[in-house]
């Protein structure tokens, strides 16, 4: 796919987003927690690598807690260099968070960690194939290629399947976590 078509569908998958109403974007929420915390219980990890919500992506805080709660390190990513895999920090739910350079938010005390063995990736779109689009920066893709290579869930909203093919750099997902699905 053209870089100019994939400018194009991102900018559509992002329209797509925002359009979500307010309550149902809660309740899509809350229903996309719960299959994380049901695919948890089936395959237990001890760290998990977890996402802040940006620009209407899906909020699964609440999830994060139950989580933490059950005994589940967190930890979350963190833009270590421009071109480089992403870094992990430790993050307890509540604890304060600062935003980076991108405006992501990071925790306040960065406690590096090695890269968990499962993590969820924000999807701005997803294929069925199970390759994400994000917004373009490569950092998932560049942490995904290193082995041994961590469990994938991808997160978003159903309405967010698009075609699109995978680039060579690209590495899919192995299950795509959706209100849906």
């Amino acid at each position: 796919m053209l870089q100019q078509d994939k400018s194009a569908l991102r900018s559509a998958l992002k329209a797509r987003r925002r359009a979500i109403d307010h309550a149902t974007k809660l309740a899509w929420d809350d229903r996309i927690g719960a299959q994380v915390l049901a695919w948890w219980r089936a395959h237990p990890q001890a760290m998990l690598g977890v996402y802040w919500p940006l620009a209407g992506e899906p909020d699964l805080r609440p999830a994060y807690a139950e989580l933490a709660q059950a005994g589940v390190r967190l930890a979350l990513p963190v833009v270590l260099a421009r071109d480089a895999a992403l870094g992990f920090a430790e993050w307890i739910p509540g604890e304060p968070t600062v935003n980076d350079r991108l405006g992501v938010a990071v925790p306040a005390e960065l406690r590096l960690v090695a890269r968990p063995p499962a993590l969820l990736v924000p999807c701005l779109g997803f294929n069925a194939q199970g390759y994400r689009l994000g917004y373009g920066g490569g950092f998932y893709d560049r942490t995904l290629e290193a082995q041994p290579r961590p469990r994938t869930l991808g997160i978003a909203y159903a309405c967010q399947l698009a075609e699109f093919a995978g680039d060579v750099h690209d590495v899919p997902l192995d299950r795509v976590i959706t209100e849906e699905t």
